[in-house]
């Protein structure tokens, strides 16, 4: 099991950044992918940005041009950049991570990242606590 600990959430106003900070137990390697989801209370968890074992990127449509994803495998460290923050990006957001599988079809692959900035929550296996961030306007 990884464990998963978040970090740099706050407040801020409309047009600012913050920088959220994921620590794992583990190095982040090939046999894993990492993802960011975020909830507010009374909607489901829902998937911001993720990063495959190859360092492929993929955003929601609504993090796209403002949020970038990173991982530093030797600091076991995953970041969310977050730029032009709006007030709809208020939420609590978590840090994920989930094992690559293998099949013949597809080789390695990241069974809760999927195409076209898909997210599969339920194939993530390890979750932060999380940290909340609040977008004034």
């Amino acid at each position: 099991q990884v464990q998963l600990v978040e970090s740099g959430g706050g407040s801020v106003q409309a047009g600012g950044s913050l920088r959220l900070s994921c620590a794992a137990s583990v190095y982040l390697n090939r046999d894993y992918c990492m993802g960011w989801f975020r909830q507010v209370p009374g909607k489901e968890r829902e998937g911001v940005a993720g990063i495959d074992q190859d360092g492929s990127t993929r955003y929601a449509d609504s993090a796209k041009g403002r949020f970038t994803i990173s991982k530093d495998n030797a600091k076991k460290m995953l970041y969310l950049q977050m730029n032009s923050l709006k007030p709809e990006d208020t939420a609590m957001y978590y840090c994920a991570a989930g094992r690559i599988k293998y099949s013949l079809g597809r080789g390695y692959y990241c069974p809760g990242l999927g195409a076209s900035g898909l997210f599969n929550a339920n194939e993530f296996d390890d979750w932060g606590q999380g940290t909340q961030v609040t977008v004034s306007s």
